[in-house]
């Protein structure tokens, strides 16, 4: 099946880069966005804007208008740190299910937050008890998805987001007394999110989680010293410490499923 209208939820950081990838491909985009301020910004990329905040807006005929007539919709947007955050973002989810009919296809770009350190690998059918609550409401957001999508849903748990301008050497540069700093980190590229986002409307795979995650897993005191050094800032430090405790996202199932290959495997390229 060729999709050739999508609907992204969210044309943020990741979000408008993705619409700009498939109306490159020669598709039709309808992309959200919570500003005003950025209408603009989608026009100029070919982007049909729409301006609404889930939770806030109530406004059928808007959600139905962004939905319509799009094969594949792109859910892109985390929860807000804020109280509540676990029923807040489940709010928000419910605010736009209605809307979808039961032939679309969709993609939530979820995270590995809802992974819990384990001190080994991490892949997408063990038990997730996620240890933060950013992690909780994400999961349960993946909850009511499948409940109500079935296998009609694929979601797509990303590592920590990197490149461009989401530069890693700002993250923790000039912190002290930081812990963990033995500990393997988890990373993507945007152009890998944007490959595997891709993959998945490529091959029409749906009903599946998968992990989007680099090759290659630095240490993490290894990879901010050498990233906040490299941008001229004061490199963090960290506690020494013989206790670790961590989790490495597998990436095995997204290579073999989507058989994609990362651009970027090693994020310590960029830092050194």
């Amino acid at each position: 099946m060729k999709h050739k209208q999508i609907s992204i939820l969210g044309c943020g950081w990741l979000g408008l880069p993705l619409a700009k990838h498939f109306i490159a491909k020669n598709y039709t985009v309808k992309g959200s966005t919570t500003s005003s301020e950025k209408v603009n910004t989608l026009h100029e990329a070919a982007i049909q804007p729409y301006v609404f905040s889930l939770g806030t807006t109530n406004d059928d005929k808007l959600y139905t208008d962004f939905l319509a007539n799009s094969d594949v919709i792109v859910i892109n947007f985390p929860p807000r740190r804020i109280p509540n955050i676990i029923t807040i973002y489940q709010e928000q989810i419910r605010a736009i299910l209605p809307f979808i009919n039961n032939t679309q296809k969709v993609i939530f770009v979820s995270s590995t937050s809802v992974y819990q350190n384990t001190n080994d690998w991490v892949t997408e059918d063990i038990d997730n008890q996620p240890e933060k609550e950013s992690g909780k409401a994400v999961l349960a957001v993946e909850n009511i998805l499948r409940e109500q999508l079935q296998d009609r849903l694929t979601i797509l748990r990303f590592a920590g987001l990197f490149g461009y301008d989401r530069v890693p050497g700002r993250f923790l540069a000039k912190k002290k007394q930081l812990p963990n700093g033995k500990t393997p980190i988890n990373m993507i590229h945007q152009d890998d999110c944007i490959g595997l986002i891709d993959a998945i409307v490529a091959k029409n795979i749906w009903g599946e989680v998968i992990n989007g995650c680099a090759d290659e897993h630095p240490l993490r005191e290894v990879f901010y010293t050498a990233a906040a050094k490299k941008i001229g800032l004061t490199p963090p430090e960290f506690i020494p410490s013989e206790s670790v405790s961590f989790k490495k996202v597998s990436n095995i199932k997204s290579k073999e499923l989507l058989q994609y290959t990362y651009q970027h495997p090693d994020p310590l390229v960029f830092v050194v």
